[in-house]
């Protein structure tokens, strides 16, 4: 692929994804002030900017088999923990900016979750075996993830175990 349509791929992917997610919260908002049908529009245009993102994901190469995608997960959560968050938390904490020590705190607890989760799949599926849970817990306030059930109260944020959502195979 020649460079320039590489990286405006690139970028389109980046904002179309970034719509994406936007419309999403979005949608969830206008669903809390009472508005489904307003809600149901964001969710669907939302949709829409993840197949233009998906469409240019899979233009890039970026597709790769299940193997190449956990590793893709793993890097990805590693340069997270490791890196990205670190030096985002510290930032925010130098500038007195709480709102976004507790969103970036949150963010590195979990992603330390996920990397782990990646690394286990990646070793079943190396022997032709599916992911272990049939259930994965999520907490919707900090990201908190779990397959042994939901907790009492989650151990990042604290909010009640029972608003834990569940993803079930």
């Amino acid at each position: 692929m020649k460079e320039m349509t590489k990286r405006f791929l690139m970028d389109a992917f980046a904002g179309e994804s970034q719509a994406h997610m936007k419309y999403a919260i979005f949608a969830e908002e206008a669903a809390k002030k009472g508005l489904p049908r307003l809600a149901n529009l964001f969710r669907a245009i939302s949709k829409a900017e993840y197949v233009h993102a998906k469409n240019h994901f899979v233009a890039l190469g970026y597709l790769g088999s299940m193997d190449q995608n956990l590793q893709t997960g793993i890097e990805g959560e590693s340069f997270e923990v490791n890196e990205m968050y670190p030096v985002y938390l510290e930032t925010a904490k130098l500038q007195g900016e709480k709102e976004a020590v507790r969103s970036n705190h949150y963010a590195i607890e979990a992603e330390k979750i996920h990397e782990k989760m990646y690394e286990k799949a990646k070793a079943l599926v190396s022997e032709g075996k599916d992911y272990s849970a049939a259930k994965v817990y999520i907490c919707p306030v900090c990201g908190h993830t779990t397959e042994d059930g939901f907790p009492d109260k989650c151990p990042i944020c604290g909010v009640p175990g029972s608003k834990f959502i569940a993803f079930e195979a």
